[in-house]
């Protein structure tokens, strides 16, 4: 159970570090702050202790305690560190080691180390590491965003970088409101290439299986949506199945299980995955089915992860530039951090975010209808 001088010491780093409190603005008195946690002047004075002794906070004799002004400290240590934050949802999953590495061989080749976290695709993790992050010398942070498709409560920690001049840049996704440069694939033309292989194959029962807590999941679906307008084939309502990161690895098999236990016209013969990951967790609900890939059912993922080629069945899917995108962020981060003059509105107005082309690698995973 967390202390009641930690949740005081907490809170009002909080407000230091998303910029709530400025440089040199006096925050609560003791009793304001005793007041407002419930808790004694003891406990205030000991978290308010830390806090001046972390040079976060400082006391003027009689005036009250303040927000320290540690921006030329922090930049002046960057600069000495060469040292650039990467945050990731994930560190060592999936596709992410890949994109690590790219980013991490070209930052090391320029002399900068590299100080990884991972937020686990959690909006707290994600306080915790930019709290963290606003407290270190950094140079500059590349970001994968923390559940893209959601309201962000972090919002205000991003918008305290820019006061702070430090440069960021976000892969994979990014959050609208920021309009950040970004480096990202172009998932709705994913989503649509891999619905429209399938339907030129000649399959209508198309199910679309898409995390919605991720823009990417949103982008997916609506280029699978798009390409069953294009080609004039109607969707049945059952065949888009949303899931959460939560449920990733319930709710798609429970979907997919009850699909393929109907026994008529409606049972599905193609499949569309939100990633490789999902596709390879579904090829053992088909198995438990007795039903082979691609004679049975098809099945096309995304990423072209290594898991696309791990199993007997080798995944058509859609690929992903994955150790290059890291690379290309890890470029565009130190030209950020190299402009003399850098300003954060003038390098979003002078820099263009990159889309990568979605393009379809074709496996044994799908095949024509007879």
């Amino acid at each position: 159970m967390e202390t009641k001088y930690n949740i005081v010491k907490q809170a009002i780093k909080s407000k230091i570090l998303d910029g709530s409190f400025q440089p040199h603005q006096k925050i609560s008195s003791e009793s304001e702050l005793m007041k407002q946690f419930g808790v004694s002047r003891h406990t205030v004075r000991l978290a308010l202790g830390d806090l001046v002794n972390d040079g976060l906070l400082y006391r003027e004799q009689g005036a009250g305690t303040f927000c320290a002004d540690r921006t030329k400290i922090e930049r002046s240590s960057a600069t000495k560190t060469k040292n650039i934050g990467i945050i990731t949802t994930y560190i060592s999953d999936y596709i992410f080691p890949s994109i690590i590495r790219g980013a991490e061989s070209y930052l090391s080749k320029h002399g900068y180390n590299v100080t990884l976290f991972s937020t686990n695709n959690d909006h707290g993790n994600e306080k915790r590491i930019l709290e963290n992050i606003l407290t270190q010398p950094l140079d500059g942070v590349i970001i994968e965003p923390t559940k893209s498709a959601m309201a962000n409560p972090n919002i205000n920690y991003y918008l305290n970088l820019e006061r702070k001049k430090i440069p960021y840049i976000m892969l994979n996704a990014f959050y609208d409101e920021l309009e950040p440069l970004s480096l990202t694939i172009d998932d709705e033309k994913g989503g649509y290439l891999q619905t429209e292989h399938l339907i030129k194959l000649g399959h209508r029962n198309i199910v679309g299986f898409f995390k919605n807590d991720d823009i990417q999941g949103i982008k997916r679906m609506k280029g699978y949506i798009k390409a069953h307008r294009n080609h004039g084939v109607l969707i049945n309502p059952n065949y888009i199945i949303n899931y959460k990161t939560i449920e990733k690895t319930t709710k798609p098999i429970e979907a997919l299980s009850q699909l393929l236990s109907i026994d008529n016209v409606d049972r599905p013969t193609g499949i569309v995955c939100y990633n490789d990951e999902l596709a390879v967790l579904l090829l053992d609900v088909i198995r438990g089915k007795n039903l082979r890939v691609p004679n049975d059912l098809s099945i096309v993922g995304f990423d072209d992860s290594f898991m696309a080629k791990v199993s007997e069945v080798k995944l058509t899917t859609i690929q992903h530039p994955k150790s290059k995108m890291g690379e290309r962020a890890a470029s565009i981060i130190l030209n950020m951090v190299h402009e003399a003059n850098y300003q954060l509105k003038g390098a979003s107005e002078t820099k263009e975010s990159i889309v990568f082309e979605s393009k379809l690698i074709l496996r044994n995973s799908t095949k024509a209808l007879r």
